[in-house]
C-alpha cells in the first residue's frame, strides 16, 4: 500500500490510499493554516475508513515539488509529515535514500514568504 499526500494546492490537502494502481481511499480537505493540525488525523481516518493499518503501507508518495501559489509552510508540512512517517515506520518516501534515511527534501522554486 502506498500512502500519497500532496499539500501543495493552496489550502486544500489531498491525501489517498493506494494499491498498485488502485486508489483504495481518497480524501480531499480543506485545512487553511490548519495543515499541521488536520493532516495526521484525517491520515488516520482515511487508513480506518479503508480498513488499513499504518502497518500495512509499504512505501509514502508525497508532493515535495511547489510553485508559485504553493504555500512554503504547507509544502513543509507534508514532506515532514510524509519523513516523519517514512523514518517511524522504516518504509521509503518517493524512493529516495539519503544517508541510509528515507527523506526526501521540500523544493520550494521561489524564496519563501513567511508571514
Amino acid at each position: 500500500m502506498i500512502l500519497y499526500i500532496n499539500t501543495t494546492q493552496g489550502s486544500n490537502i489531498e491525501i489517498s490510499i493506494e494499491d498498485g494502481d488502485k486508489i483504495i481511499a481518497n480524501k480531499k480537505f480543506s485545512a487553511k493554516y490548519k495543515q499541521a493540525e488536520k493532516l495526521l488525523p484525517e491520515i488516520d481516518k482515511l487508513l480506518q475508513k479503508s480498513k488499513n493499518k499504518l502497518d500495512d503501507i509499504k512505501k509514502i508518495e508525497v508532493v515535495n515539488n511547489g510553485d508559485e501559489n504553493t504555500s512554503f509552510t504547507a509544502l513543509r508540512i507534508g514532506v515532514v509529515t510524509a519523513n516523519a512517517l517514512g523514518y517511524a515506520l522504516g518504509i521509503p518516501v518517493n524512493k529516495n535514500k539519503i544517508k541510509n534515511f528515507n527523506i526526501i527534501k521540500p523544493i520550494y522554486n521561489k524564496e519563501p514568504n513567511i508571514t
